[in-house]
């Protein structure tokens, strides 16, 4: 049986951070808010757009700007979510060299946007399996999404990788049963002290021999 490798996307297959800023900043100054900085809003990414905007209007913001809030981020990130976003150095590369692995990502991004970023970079064609985090009833850490596309692909466990920049991927893999790999390049690192992934890698490169060894 062929193993499975599962990705995260943003800070782990894609550089997203410069169209997710300006589309966060975009919110921020229609509701008359001063931009924040890259490394700021960089905190606020890994669970999904909602929380994005949540975090970014703040703590006192109500149910009612948090929804409009969200509704704007869509559609401004609907339109520029491919302006700047870049393949991470070595992802097209290294999938290319994955031929013998079963290949999936699992993401809080919607889902929408999911597919048109992995089609837009010219990706989508090598993953057997795309879920956001619109396309179950519980987000990650949560190992819903991971039994899926478990199901899907008629992988065991044992022979399965969760790949990501974050705690939150490591979760993932550990509450579904999965080793774990910690990408280093990406936007959250610093929480792997926490909850430290099973290896850690600082090129993208470095899956080949990591997890197929």
């Amino acid at each position: 049986m062929s193993r499975l490798i599962i990705f995260d996307l943003d800070g782990t297959l894609v550089d997203s951070k410069p169209d997710l800023v300006k589309s966060v900043n975009h919110v921020r100054s229609e509701f008359g808010f001063p931009s924040l900085g890259e490394d700021e809003i960089t905190g606020m990414i890994g669970d999904g757009a909602e929380m994005l905007v949540r975090r970014a209007l703040g703590a006192a913001a109500s149910e009612d700007s948090v929804r409009r809030g969200l509704e704007e981020f869509l559609t401004y990130y609907s339109e520029h979510m491919l302006d700047a976003s870049r393949l991470y150095p070595g992802v097209r590369e290294t999938l290319a060299r994955l031929g013998d692995c079963r290949l999936a990502v699992l993401t809080n991004k919607p889902w929408r946007f999911s597919c048109r970023m992995l089609e837009g970079l010219g990706i989508y064609e090598w993953f057997a399996a795309v879920y956001g985090g619109n396309s179950f009833s519980e987000k990650k850490p949560d190992p819903i999404g991971v039994h899926r596309i478990l199901a899907d692909t008629g992988a065991s466990a044992e022979g399965t990788w969760m790949v990501g920049d974050s705690s939150v991927d490591v979760l993932t893999g550990r509450n579904a049963g999965v080793r774990t790999c910690g990408v280093t390049y990406g936007y959250a690192a610093h929480t792997f002290g926490d909850h430290p992934p099973d290896v850690r890698i600082d090129r993208f490169e470095q899956l080949v021999g990591t997890v197929t060894g």
